[in-house]
């Protein structure tokens, strides 16, 4: 997934710097702002116990899956449904579940109903996120998995892979710059492509992870590790507008929306760190209230607290120091960077040794 501040091109820095600081054995690391799961993936599969939150929902649902997803999926309870599923071994059961999802007769449901122009051509606000056939497919795989949910079919570990198995294919068929900001007027070429339920896989350890939907000021206190690791918004950019039909198809919750790009409220999800008076604050109260041996703050020199204010709030707790590293800016569309004369930023890895 193309996202907003993903570290998936800095994960070798990351993991070179923080064992430089903490070593190579083994620890509980927590990723509290964690976004798609791709620094908590990485550790994960160095053999680390991971500790996951984010706000946003479809980030607490990759997570679920990416993160604690730590074992191969059986999918026991769809065997009388689907009786040529005791046929498959367990590793081949979500590949044929998965088929089974692609091939169900297609029902029009709110995806279709509010973000394709078939379902709003005759409404005050046309749009266009995905091509009609993608709509009405997500609208109808969207049901029925939360229909085996309900019906106890599938359990939990089962429902995050498949919503996550979901979320991530629809994506590559949106018909967006990269955000869900705005659509574009004519289906991309990409967008034109039906999607299908490619699975997403997940690294199966035997580690017990642990996966949250919270306010990191509230769980930071009440969870405990030996490496935090934040990596939250830079900027004013909330992440809850650019992404919010990922947390409609996530929750499937029929939200009341507005505007001409469908916009779900999103008011008790904005962070604090997009808010230059809030930053500051939200920054200190969880440096004080980590339960940790050290943190690490991911932060580049366009964000919205300055190098110093950083240093002066996490050395406070202890030893401090820094890493940096040059890299190419993230760019979701030209508008959106039109402004920006540099092509990259500098990253920098702030951390503490706790006292």
């Amino acid at each position: 997934m193309n996202y907003i501040g993903s570290k998936k091109s800095l994960l070798e820095f990351l993991e070179q710097s923080i064992y430089k600081v903490v070593g190579k054995r083994d620890f509980i690391f927590l990723d509290l702002f964690a976004g798609t799961g791709v620094v908590g993936q990485h550790f994960k599969s160095k053999g680390h116990k991971i500790i996951a939150n984010d706000l946003q929902y479809y980030s607490f649902v990759l997570n679920k899956n990416y993160i604690e997803n730590h074992k191969i999926l059986k999918f026991l309870g769809l065997e009388d449904e689907l009786s040529e599923l005791k046929s498959y071994s367990y590793k081949e059961r979500a590949s044929f579940i998965c088929k089974f999802l692609d091939n169900l007769e297609l029902t029009e449901g709110f995806i279709y109903n509010n973000y394709c122009l078939g379902g709003t051509k005759s409404k005050k606000n046309q749009r266009q996120y995905f091509s009609d056939k993608n709509g009405k497919k997500v609208d109808t795989i969207r049901k029925k998995i939360e229909n085996w949910k309900e019906e106890s079919k599938i359990n939990d570990n089962e429902y995050y892979f498949l919503l996550t198995t979901l979320i991530e294919n629809i994506d590559k068929v949106a018909n967006t710059a990269s955000v869900y900001g705005a659509f574009l007027k004519q289906l991309k070429k990409s967008a034109q492509k039906d999607f299908v339920m490619q699975p997403a896989n997940f690294i199966l350890n035997d580690k017990e992870h642990s996966v949250f939907n919270e306010d990191i000021e509230e769980l930071v206190s009440t969870v405990k590790g030996d490496v935090l690791y934040l990596d939250p918004p830079y900027n004013q950019r909330q992440y809850a507008p650019n992404y919010h039909l990922l947390e409609t198809i996530a929750k499937y919750d029929n939200p009341k929306i507005k505007g001409k790009t469908g916009l779900r409220d999103y008011s008790n999800q904005k962070s604090k760190f997009s808010q230059k008076k809030e930053v500051l604050q939200s920054f200190e109260n969880i440096i004080q209230k980590a339960n940790v041996k050290y943190i690490f703050l991911s932060y580049n020199n366009e964000g919205l607290m300055t190098e110093e204010e950083v240093r002066t709030i996490m050395s406070k707790r202890g030893e401090y120091g820094v890493f940096k590293k040059k890299y190419n800016r993230f760019k979701a569309d030209k508008s959106d960077n039109r402004n920006h004369k540099a092509s990259s930023v500098i990253e920098y890895l702030h951390y503490v040794k706790c006292e």
